[in-house]
């Protein structure tokens, strides 16, 4: 027979109260320390990490582009005149000289426009001689008049001279003596206008000759042109070198001044590198360079900056100091550094991923023992093509990670696996 126990059960129902208490308590610690917790550091796989180690020493500060070599001497060869390609005789990467020809145009026009421009200088020629001819004819008799007329003024003027000696002797009348000093006044008027007019003669047949001889030479201006125009007709070379281009076909008609070839000389090289805009601003004409054939180097010196920037690049000049190398040709493509300065004793390190001169980066440093690593700020200095000065915030012997750890902006410390 079963007998109630209340008191029993009174002290189950709070030993149930107290361990549900005890559990919710706990839970509570539990929570509370789980939100206070800081979630843990994300990781990062080494191999996939560029890490460079602080050093102290010396650093060239370079900035490098890519770039071709480029004659200094380049002669572009034009249409002189239009007409039709009839004959290529040279193709390039020939070698040739001055008067090398090259190709023939034909156009019959400009042919008979040159004949027709001598036979008209020609004639501007005989016509000059004629009016040389004539207007030396008439200054002959011009001359002969003006002599006779001066000749009649001299007998006056000693008939007059004589009538007054014997006039003085009472030898002749008074009124004879008027009339030869009348005589006398009246010839020497004559020869003084005969020379007058001898000399407007002269200046008249000086202007005659100077217009036909305009004439000629405006005929001679015109022939030596269209000479020159039939003479285009044969395309050369005009300089010693190498035939680069020939963009034109055999019955190709062409137009005046369509470029017809291009010569360029291969003994006198430059380079020309395009460098980032951002590390152009240092350049320098006369900084020395190093240009690289991707067999040989060869060294150089800034002539030239462009002002202007194409595609985020600044074309940049550099003349070879010494004979370009061997195999080097013009539109070959090289490596070009350009050495900027030099320091002593700084500290640098490889260039981080987007780091430029001067400015204020944080990098992780690796700590532990190269198991984890901090982001530290760092202030960066001058820069080159693989290096980058440190100013402040490490030392030499530190480690830091250089490639793009963009994506852990969001925290400080990183695990290192």
């Amino acid at each position: 027979m079963d007998y109630a126990r209340p008191e029993q059960a009174a002290r189950k129902k709070r030993r149930r109260m107290v361990l549900a208490g005890a559990a919710a308590l706990g839970i509570a610690v539990l929570t509370g320390f789980l939100v206070l917790l800081k979630p843990a550091a994300p990781s990062v796989d080494r191999r996939s990490l560029w890490i460079g180690t602080v050093q102290r020493g010396a650093m060239d500060c370079d900035v490098r582009g890519p770039g071709k070599l480029i004659p200094q001497e380049i002669r572009w060869i034009p249409a002189g005149s239009s007409g039709r390609v009839d004959q290529i005789l040279v193709q390039p990467g020939a070698a040739v000289s001055a008067g090398t020809l090259l190709l023939v145009l034909s156009n019959p026009d400009v042919v008979q426009a040159a004949r027709s421009a001598d036979w008209d200088l020609r004639a501007e020629q005989a016509r000059l001689s004629d009016l040389r001819a004539q207007l030396q004819s008439e200054e002959m008799s011009q001359r002969s008049h003006a002599a006779s007329v001066h000749a009649d003024s001299e007998e006056a003027r000693l008939n007059a001279d004589a009538e007054e000696a014997l006039s003085k002797e009472g030898l002749v009348a008074g009124l004879t003596l008027r009339i030869a000093e009348s005589r006398k006044s009246e010839a020497h008027l004559r020869d003084d206008l005969e020379q007058k007019r001898l000399a407007l003669f002269a200046q008249s047949m000086k202007a005659q000759i100077a217009a036909e001889e305009a004439k000629v030479a405006q005929a001679e201006e015109l022939a030596v042109l269209r000479r020159s125009q039939a003479k285009a007709l044969e395309v050369r070379a005009g300089i010693d070198g190498v035939l680069q281009e020939l963009p034109v076909e055999v019955g190709q008609q062409v137009q005046e001044g369509t470029i017809l070839a291009k010569v360029a000389r291969p003994d006198r090289l430059k380079a020309e590198i395009q460098v980032a805009e951002t590390q152009a601003r240092d350049i320098q004409p006369g900084q020395t360079a190093t240009i690289d054939t991707h067999g040989a180097t060869v060294a150089g010196h800034v002539v030239r900056i462009s002002p202007m920037v194409r595609e985020g690049t600044v074309n940049v000049e550099v003349a070879l100091d010494g004979p370009p190398p061997r195999g080097a040709r013009p539109d070959q493509s090289v490596e070009g550094t350009v050495h900027l300065a030099h320091l002593e004793d700084v500290l640098t390190v490889g260039r981080p991923a987007s780091a430029g001169e001067g400015s204020n980066v944080s990098l992780f440093k690796l700590v532990d023992g190269g198991k984890a690593a901090v982001r530290v700020p760092v202030r960066l200095g001058r820069v080159s093509v693989s290096a980058i000065q440190i100013l402040e915030g490490l030392s030499a012997g530190d480690q830091v990670i250089l490639s793009d750890m963009s994506e852990y902006d969001a925290t400080n410390r990183v695990r290192i696996r």
